[in-house]
């Protein structure tokens, strides 16, 4: 397992660096083929944490890593996400927390996983015109129908996440977050505290330079700047020691970096490996 491990839920133990499946195509056939081959190789280098969703194309995510992966091997876990629909007569996607479409959504994506059981079911949004009570209520359902085993919820505040573990047991919390960016430091403050999984999605976040037509980042103490001289000291990658810096910097962190290259892929898994002396954590942790 790569990063070391963590329990979610006190006893699903994974490791602690993931894989985000979002950027993998799901067709047309050549590079669904490619995806097939980087969701194979995250495994094969260790990964035992992949996430998907729904929104991925519909529930194509889920069905392409079936493809790829079942039957799963011990100790994989596929975390997938409920929540967003896309509308019948817009076309559009939107949150969508109704209790109806929460249950439809999670029976596509236990067959589409082919599954008798998701191991952790997390809500993609808490959908604001739904009352939050009846989207957990529908889910808790699930859970006590055993379609699920452990619920994580996506992109919420604090004080979201406090009334949520109100009405549930919250295995885990999925919000972006990387070394540069810590909007949501509070959420993983409360995430630690209460031994919850902190899964951040954009996690290198400010560990590349724009792109040349953004503005530029600034001045020599732009993340990127710092990181990449932390990365040249340590003859790592800017990717690698963002990566490295979340799993330093709190041990309920649990990264899902994404991409639909090999090389990228391993890349990050190597990111692991890498060790940060005090000196940069004390660097890197300035950037906040």
């Amino acid at each position: 397992m790569t990063g070391g491990t963590f329990r979610i839920g006190g006893d699903l133990e994974v490791g602690r660096l993931g894989f985000g499946a979002m950027q993998l195509p799901t067709g047309p056939a050549e590079a669904r083929a490619a995806s097939v081959a980087v969701a194979r190789r995250a495994v094969e280098l260790g990964v035992t944490l992949i996430d998907t969703a729904h929104l991925y194309g519909g529930g194509a995510n889920e069905e392409l890593l079936a493809e790829a992966l079942y039957p799963y091997p011990e100790g994989l876990l596929i975390t997938t996400k409920v929540g967003v629909a896309r509308s019948a007569e817009t076309g559009q996607w939107g949150l969508d927390g109704r209790p109806e479409v929460l249950r439809e959504q999670v029976d596509h994506a236990l067959r589409r996983l082919r599954v008798e059981r998701i191991e952790l079911l997390q809500l993609h949004r808490i959908d604001p015109e739904v009352d939050i009570a009846e989207q957990l209520g529908a889910l808790r359902e699930l859970q006590e129908a055993g379609k699920v085993a452990r619920l994580g919820l996506s992109e919420v505040t604090a004080g979201e996440l406090a009334r949520a573990r109100e009405l549930v047991d919250v295995a885990s919390v999925q919000n972006r977050y990387s070394v540069g960016d810590r909007e949501h430091e509070a959420v993983l403050e409360a995430c630690a505290a209460a031994g919850i999984a902190f899964l951040p999605w954009r996690p290198v976040l400010g560990a590349v330079p724009p792109a040349p037509d953004a503005p530029d980042a600034g001045g020599p103490e732009a993340p990127y700047r710092v990181i990449g001289e932390v990365a040249r000291e340590l003859g790592a990658t800017p990717v690698q020691v963002a990566l490295a810096w979340l799993l330093a910097h709190s041990p309920v962190v649990l990264p899902i970096p994404g991409t639909a290259k090999l090389g990228h892929l391993e890349e990050n898994v190597a990111a692991a490996a890498v060790r940060l002396e005090p000196v940069h954590l004390e660097r890197l942790d300035g950037l906040a």
